[in-house]
């Protein structure tokens, strides 16, 4: 393994805090999410930086390194465009599934849209490790594989946090990022004990850590990425650093920005946190060499683990009954957050709908959303809702309803997306506009 790059503080960058993070003083690298830019065109706040020598590291969010198919060699190709474009010297993505279903599971494909967690079982590391494999092939630096938040627990897993991860690096030789936000959420909700999972931690395959502040609900941590950084999650982040001094550590930050004096602020506590709990004697071993493939068919493993992830998949999003072993509180829950926040994603990508439908936007996207899972991303889930509203006859203002048929219109192109019965809608919307 080459010698891990020593990144320092660091910020998640975010068009909302741009300016701020400009100004920032001892900003040493930020993290910008990758689907959320084109090589070509970068941010000219993200230019700035870049032109100034601090480090950009694009962090992935939909590989879905840890679902049932191979990596998708197109989004593989985007991530390491990304790469080269920052001149990153490494790129991140997640230890989760984010679809499941489609021709191996003979039933119809769904998207998460979120970050669901991969049981801890050696069917799923088997396929998370070829899949690893593939996206280090292809991409041009090396990867780190990040631990996620969860809200629900799978039913007999095999492994501990500590020794799947452990698993991994010892087979693939990957890098990891180490969220400790996620592992304080993952002691809430599943009872999982973060010292246990650091002890069993090969520390030294660290590239960098996250923090990240969230909020617990009727005994549940919701991962937020939108709340002040509390106490418990700067514990871990100490215990962690006691271990090892992490190469770099980074503030996340979502949504519900505050003033860029408060971040400073968290950003501050997460430096003294690390600076008074350095290890007694640095760690300088390299992780073992990864142990070379078996040769073996991913394939049975694969067919398993498909099944699986559809059938939670399908319980949380198209609402089919929840598979045996699993709680049922929970998955309604998550099911919930779930449906939020594709509410909260499709206002940002579509910003005209929740202006056009004033209050009525998002219980009009909950309510749809619940009868219909997301099959082909955010945008199209727009366009989706959309359609759904007027072929339902709504909004019942006509002034909005034709404000939302135009720019509905405007984006379909001149081919109606179906032959539902909202494509003659389209068709007799054409034909009054004079656009046929």
């Amino acid at each position: 393994m080459k010698q891990r790059p020593q990144l320092g503080t660091g910020i998640g960058w975010r068009p909302e805090i741009a300016e701020g993070i400009d100004r920032m003083p001892g900003i040493d690298w930020v993290e910008v999410v990758a689907e959320n830019i084109c090589p070509g065109h970068l941010p000219e706040p993200l230019t700035r930086l870049r032109e100034r020598g601090v480090t950009v590291i694009p962090h992935g969010v939909s590989l879905g390194l840890g679902g049932a198919e191979r990596p998708d060699a197109g989004k593989l190709t985007a991530l390491a465009e990304r790469a080269e474009a920052l001149g990153a010297p490494l790129v991140t993505e997640h230890i989760a599934f984010v679809r499941a279903g489609g021709e191996r599971t003979a039933s119809a494909a769904l998207e998460a849209g979120h970050l669901l967690p991969v049981p801890r079982t050696w069917d799923a590391l088997e396929v998370l490790c070829e899949n690893v494999r593939i996206a280090q092939d292809a991409l041009p630096v090396p990867l780190a594989v990040e631990n996620i938040a969860a809200l629900v627990a799978w039913p007999g897993e095999e492994l501990t946090e500590g020794q799947f991860l452990t698993e991994l690096v010892e087979r693939t030789g990957v890098r990891l990022l180490i969220d400790v936000a996620n592992l304080h959420t993952n002691h809430v909700n599943r009872g999982e004990d973060p010292a246990k999972a650091l002890s069993e931690l090969p520390v030294e395959a660290i590239a960098y850590v996250h923090v990240a502040g969230g909020f617990e609900r009727d005994g549940v941590w919701h991962d937020s990425h939108a709340h002040p950084v509390p106490q418990p999650v700067l514990d871990i982040l100490a215990d962690l650093a006691s271990r090892i001094t992490p190469p770099g550590v980074l503030l996340e930050r979502d949504e519900h920005f505050p003033e860029p004096a408060e971040l400073e602020r968290e950003l501050d506590a997460i430096r003294e946190t690390v600076r008074v709990n350095r290890p007694a004697a640095p760690v300088t071993s390299e992780p073992p060499q990864p142990a070379a493939p078996t040769g073996a068919s991913t394939e049975p493993a694969r067919d398993r683990l498909a099944l699986a992830q559809t059938s939670l998949l399908s319980a949380l999003v198209a609402g089919t009954p929840a598979p045996e072993g699993f709680d049922r509180q929970r998955l309604a829950v998550q099911s919930r957050a779930l449906i939020g926040k594709r509410a909260d994603v499709v206002a940002k990508v579509a910003p005209e709908l929740p202006v056009i439908l004033g209050d009525t936007y998002r219980p009009a996207f909950l309510s749809y959303a619940q009868r219909r899972p997301m099959t082909n991303g955010y945008r199209h889930d727009a366009l989706d809702f959309t359609e759904h509203l007027l072929a339902d006859g709504k909004p019942e203002d006509p002034v909005t309803r034709r404000e939302l048929t135009d720019w509905w219109l405007d984006r379909v192109g001149p081919k109606p997306l179906s032959q539902r019965p909202v494509a003659r809608i389209a068709r007799r919307v054409r034909l009054a506009l004079g656009r046929d």
